[in-house]
């Protein structure tokens, strides 16, 4: 059964897409509270672990994770019926506006699951049914995750990037490198991948605050850059980089003008690490090819 409908997926690529289309939408609705509800987590448990060390009183508390309580509106804490949490649909059926007490739904909610659903999508439709398209789900996801935590909370949670650059590592070992996909990459890729990508920016991050005085970065970066390395590997890094400095120049510069967004504020790095890391992934072999063509270079 699995079989024939793996074949069938690889002959229609617009069915398959738009059944990993719908997949992202549901993703799209978890990693919602993914977004949401890590960072309390984690604020939880620093708070928890401070009192201990402290010699403080803790006092019980209700389970507070990924699953437990179920989902509440915000403002009258009345419970989200199923039929009001499909994808999409929901926000658009209840007209952005809780059913119990009106208040407004963010169009953040259906905006994560929407470009959760796109980009899963177009992920399908470049690599095909393959082990590819299944490794950059997983990579995808994570950092459509990272990015809308490190724009909320300018953190990068562990509970997701050392689990992502270990599943790089692992995928290396356990699927390894194929033909014509830039993920896995081989065992010895990915090891010098991720290597490379904590230490480069260990490296920046210690020059930096060297010659400023200041912290440019956080060690979140360094993790994300070196998951990116474990699944990416070495060799693609030098474009992440460079696409993600050069996009968060031009998104700095643009809100700085827009805005009027303070210079000296802090600006989360996460997400254009993130983007650069999804364009590299599908893009990268391409982009560097058209770069050393064009440059007159040989290969």
């Amino acid at each position: 059964m699995f079989h024939d409908l793996a074949l069938t997926y690889a002959d229609h690529a617009a069915l398959f897409a738009g059944s990993v289309f719908l997949l992202g939408l549901l993703v799209g609705s978890f990693l919602n509270v993914v977004v949401f509800r890590l960072p309390v987590i984690l604020d939880l448990e620093w708070r928890a672990q401070a009192a201990q060390l402290l010699g403080q009183p803790t006092t019980p508390r209700a389970p507070f994770n990924l699953v437990r309580p179920r989902s509440a509106c915000p403002a009258c804490h009345v419970q989200i019926a199923a039929w009001q949490n499909i994808p999409l649909v929901s926000w658009i059926v209840l007209r952005a506006r809780c059913h119990a007490c009106g208040a407004r739904i963010s169009a953040r909610y259906p905006l994560v699951e929407l470009a959760t659903g796109a980009f899963s999508a177009w992920v399908a439709w470049h690599f095909g049914v393959s082990a590819a398209t299944a490794s950059a789900l997983v990579v995808t996801w994570c950092l459509i995750a990272l990015a809308a935590i490190d724009i909320d909370t300018q953190l990068l949670p562990d509970g997701i990037t050392l689990p992502l650059m270990w599943a790089g590592l692992l995928a290396s070992i356990l699927i390894g490198p194929a033909a014509r996909a830039p993920l896995p990459v081989s065992p010895a890729d990915a090891i010098a991948g991720a290597a490379a990508g904590y230490l480069s920016l260990w490296l920046v991050f210690h020059a930096f605050r060297l010659i400023t005085g200041k912290e440019g970065m956080g060690y979140g970066d360094f993790k994300l850059y070196a998951a990116l390395g474990a699944w990416l590997g070495w060799r693609v890094l030098p474009l992440v980089i460079l696409l993600a400095a050069a996009s968060g120049a031009l998104i700095g510069i643009a809100m700085i003008v827009l805005r009027g967004r303070d210079r000296a504020a802090p600006m989360p790095f996460g997400p254009y690490l993130a983007i650069a890391g999804w364009i590299s992934m599908l893009y990268g072999k391409s982009l560097i090819d058209d770069y050393f063509q064009l440059a007159g270079i040989g290969r």
